[in-house]
Parts: structure tokens; C-alpha cells; sequence
């Protein structure tokens, strides 16, 4: 009898063992890459990447805030866009109930951040009669850099605690230093930005490494599991092959010897 052929199991099994351990291999390079970016660099306040939210943080009420203007350009050539500045800042108001204010000095003013915390406290009970509000003076220094100062209201403040202020100043640095934004886009994206980082708990990194980690361990499993699977399967296909190609009259004679063995025997006994 010919020999018969079943298909070849092994090369397919390696084909779905090769993939899957490609998947593990991209996996474990994404969980290496997470672990291993470096943050961006901040220059204002703080260092590294955007500090994150360690704690619930509940929005003022509405009676909190009586509600002013949004800015004050002193340099007159910053804003030229009132509506998209004041998109982001009311979507920081809506958030957190706290109304921000940003009051931009002339170019070059000061580069003293005592300075113009000095300036915002100054300015805050000539703004506003409320302790809502958020001011944040704002200098840039004409050399691709800035400084700010800033205050809050005594109810403000338990929004805009030094951890929320610390992630304003990094989203400002991000944004600050991406050339393709307006002025009016820096500002607007970094409060609006600030507003959804703050007003939630931000997820531990370690919690997505352990995730992938998981998905690594798993896929292992899987691999090795359909490795012994794939092994069986061979074993099972070479008996199977093993069988289909033994001749037939392998079998009768096997057969035919035994009975003439047997009789044998009983002749000698006789």
C-alpha cells in the first residue's frame, strides 16, 4: 500500500507557535518602552513628566465664583484670539468650579517668580470679590522661555492645591514648547488639559506594567500549551503513518505464525 499523507501538522503548529511568540515578543518590547520613555522636561515649578493626580478632588459650587473676564494682556500682541483662550478656561470652569484668570505682562518684565507671585496676590483682591478664582501672571522673557507667579481664593485653593498647580506647570511647559500651537492654543490646552488630569485619580504606571506583564505570562502559557499539544499531534501522526504503511500481509503472517506455533505445541505434548 502507498504511503498515505495526512497533511503535515508540525509546520503548520510551528507557524501558530512562530506567531504566537512574535505576540509575545511585541508585548514585551510595548511593556520594555513603557517603563523605559523618558518623561518631557519641565522648566517651570517642577521637573519630569506631568506629575500625576494622587487624590479625589471635588469642583467648587456655582455660588463659589463671581464670575469676571478671563485675562488680561498687558503685552497686547498675545491674544489676538479671545474665543479660543476662553474655550479652554471655561472648560477648566466647568471641571473644577474654580474660574482661572491669566494676567500676561510685557515681554521681558521680570524673570523673578517671587516677583510675580508678589504681582498676583496684589492683583487678586483688585480683580475679583470672591475665593474662586485662580490667577495665574504670566511673563515670557523674549529668549524662548517664561516665568509665572500665582494665587488662589481660600476656596480655590482646595482644587488648586500645589500638586494641581504642579500639573498646570508641566502641561504649560508641554504646550509652551510646541511651536505649532497659538498662544491663545498654549494656555486654553494646558488649563483644559490641567482640569481633566486633576479632577480624577491618575492610574500608577506599575498598574499597566502589571497588566502587560499578565498578557505576557499568558501568552507563554498559551505557546507552551500548544507546543506539547503540537507534540502529541506528531507522535499521533507518525503511528497513524507508521500503521498505514505497514504491508498487510505483515499482519496475516504475523497471524498464520502464531496458529502454527500453537499447533506445534500441541503435538509435541500429544
Amino acid at each position: 500500500m502507498p504511503p498515505t499523507s495526512c497533511g503535515d501538522p508540525e509546520r503548520n503548529n510551528g507557524a501558530a507557535r512562530g506567531c504566537l511568540i512574535g505576540i509575545v515578543v511585541v508585548i514585551a518590547c510595548l511593556l520594555l518602552f513603557m517603563v523605559m520613555a523618558p518623561g518631557r522636561s519641565c522648566s517651570m515649578f517642577s521637573g519630569g513628566d506631568v506629575t500625576a493626580s494622587t487624590h479625589t478632588r471635588e469642583p467648587l459650587s456655582a455660588s463659589a465664583v463671581n464670575e469676571t473676564a478671563y485675562y488680561t494682556d498687558e503685552s497686547g500682541d498675545w491674544i489676538r484670539s479671545p474665543s479660543t483662550l476662553e474655550q479652554g478656561l471655561r472648560a477648566f470652569q466647568e471641571k473644577t468650579g474654580v474660574q482661572p484668570y491669566i494676567y500676561i505682562l510685557p515681554n521681558g518684565t521680570t524673570t523673578s517668580t517671587s516677583e510675580l507671585t508678589k504681582r498676583a496676590e496684589e492683583l487678586y483682591d483688585t480683580l475679583f470679590t470672591d475665593e474662586g478664582h485662580f490667577l495665574l501672571v504670566f511673563c515670557d522673557d523674549g529668549n524662548g522661555s517664561f516665568n509665572c507667579g500665582y494665587t488662589a481664593g481660600s476656596q480655590a485653593k482646595s482644587v488648586m492645591d500645589s500638586e494641581a498647580v504642579g500639573v498646570l506647570a508641566d502641561y504649560l511647559d508641554r504646550y509652551y514648547q510646541d511651536l505649532s500651537l497659538s498662544e491663545e492654543e498654549i494656555f486654553s490646552k494646558a488649563f483644559s488639559s490641567t482640569a481633566d488630569r486633576i479632577m480624577s485619580v491618575t492610574t500608577s504606571p506599575i498598574v499597566y506594567v502589571a497588566i502587560a506583564g499578565a498578557v505576557v505570562v499568558v501568552a507563554v502559557i498559551v505557546v507552551v500549551v500548544v507546543r506539547r499539544r503540537a507534540e502529541v499531534r506528531r507522535r499521533e501522526q507518525e503511528h497513524l503513518e507508521e500503521m498505514l504503511n505497514t504491508p498487510l500481509e505483515t499482519f496475516g503472517d504475523a497471524k498464520l505464525d502464531d496458529l502454527e506455533e500453537k499447533y506445534r505445541s500441541s503435538s509435541s505434548e500429544q
